[in-house]
């Protein structure tokens, strides 16, 4: 398969994605262990290859104690574990786990916040998506296609970052770049 027809075919996978919704997380807690496996089956569609992986026990400790992701309880994450957890590894591919802990700062995941989430990113995929697949069709030259994604998505990180910044500024979280909280 040619790497045109790899990209199409994850294109058009891209268009039917859908993260589980809030409805469809696990309603009874989870071992570490059962977190990482649903996590990797439902995100599968955001690795790079079988090496890449978005989540490790190690990382949802460090999330733990940089308070970017609550305590479990008895060790066991629930529902609302499994959203942060969901959102934290969307991401984390754009974001410094720092700025991630401002934007979750002092609100727990809820089934609102999880849905403007899962909206907000799940257009965004489908629209990248149908966009690479007219330029599949097209025959457009990929490398630049990719050079065009990339510079959006710079500008879209850059105004986050900055976003971010200023309220954790304005809130006193922030000091000579560095969070005070972490």
């Amino acid at each position: 398969m040619s790497a045109d027809e790899k990209i199409l075919a994850w294109a058009r996978e891209g268009n039917n994605l859908s993260c589980p919704e809030w409805e469809q997380l696990p309603a009874i807690p989870l071992y570490v262990d059962q977190v990482l496996q649903y996590l990797r089956d439902s995100l599968r569609f955001f690795e790079r290859d079988e090496a890449d992986v978005l989540l490790t026990n190690s990382m949802i400790n460090n999330y733990v104690k940089k308070n970017v992701l609550p305590h479990p309880e008895k060790k066991k994450y629930s529902r609302e574990h499994m959203a942060a957890l969901t959102v934290i590894c969307m991401l984390k591919q754009v974001l410094a786990i720092q700025d991630i802990g401002t934007l979750l700062q002092d609100r727990s995941m809820d089934p609102e916040l999880y849905k403007a989430f899962l909206d907000a990113h799940t257009g965004a995929v489908r629209e990248t998506c149908r966009e690479l697949e007219q330029s599949c069709c097209s025959g457009a030259d990929l490398r630049r296609e990719a050079l065009r994604l990339a510079a959006e998505s710079n500008a879209k990180r850059a105004a986050a970052e900055r976003i971010l910044y200023e309220i954790a500024s304005a809130d006193g979280t922030q000091e000579n770049g560095k969070s005070k909280k972490q």
